[in-house]
């Protein structure tokens, strides 16, 4: 156990925390109980597979008494990790979490869309940015500096593998994320086939010195 809130490996222990924190921040980085009927079908798509397929790329900030309250986690060549994910993850979560028999008609079928069509992860106008990510905090421990230390922990876990950018996907909605991504140094990527409530940023892997 860490005597302070400290970065980590993720740990399989970490399963059942890195779920909750994924669903109490996954409506714009609110709580997303309120808005869906399973919003377990967030962590089925961003978060679980993460550590299930990369854990060496996953790492959780620890509250100082053994308990995950954020998560980073990330792939380090997305058009692998999308191959990955069909073959190995989306067969152990495709009974819970089937996909919309026609376009999605509500939130959990858009989610869920996303879910089983993992190819739209890589996007040949991003292969010069072949990682990406995903991190969130619970909102007590935002503004705090740790989502700084997050960051620079996977960015140094993706350099150290040869790894040069990485980019993510948010929504436009959410101006806390966004402004903490601009800190971090991660710029809008122009070009980009993508619905408008979206945006994707990317940056390089290198001058973690800045952040």
């Amino acid at each position: 156990m860490t005597e302070s809130p400290a970065v980590r490996p993720y740990r399989p222990g970490d399963h059942e925390a890195l779920d909750d924190i994924c669903v109490r921040t996954a409506h714009n980085g609110q709580d997303s109980r309120p808005h869906y009927g399973d919003p377990s079908v967030f962590t089925a798509a961003f978060a679980a597979p993460y550590a299930h397929l990369e854990p060496e790329l996953a790492f959780v900030l620890d509250d100082g008494r053994g308990n995950a309250v954020g998560y980073v986690v990330g792939a380090a060549d997305t058009a692998r990790f999308a191959e990955r994910f069909r073959a190995e993850w989306l067969p152990l979560v495709a009974e819970r979490h089937p996909a919309p028999a026609g376009p999605p008609a509500t939130p959990d079928e858009t989610i869920a869309w996303l879910l089983h069509h993992p190819e739209r992860m890589a996007v040949p106008e991003l292969a010069a940015w072949p990682a990406h990510l995903h991190i969130d905090l619970l909102s007590e421990w935002q503004g705090r500096g740790y989502g700084r230390r997050l960051m620079r922990t996977l960015l140094a876990a993706l350099a150290e593998r040869g790894v040069p950018a990485v980019h993510l996907v948010m929504t436009v909605a959410n101006d806390p994320a966004r402004a903490f991504y601009d800190r971090m140094g991660f710029e809008e990527i122009e070009g980009v086939p993508m619905d408008d409530s979206v945006v994707c940023l990317g940056r390089t892997t290198a001058d973690l010195e800045r952040l």
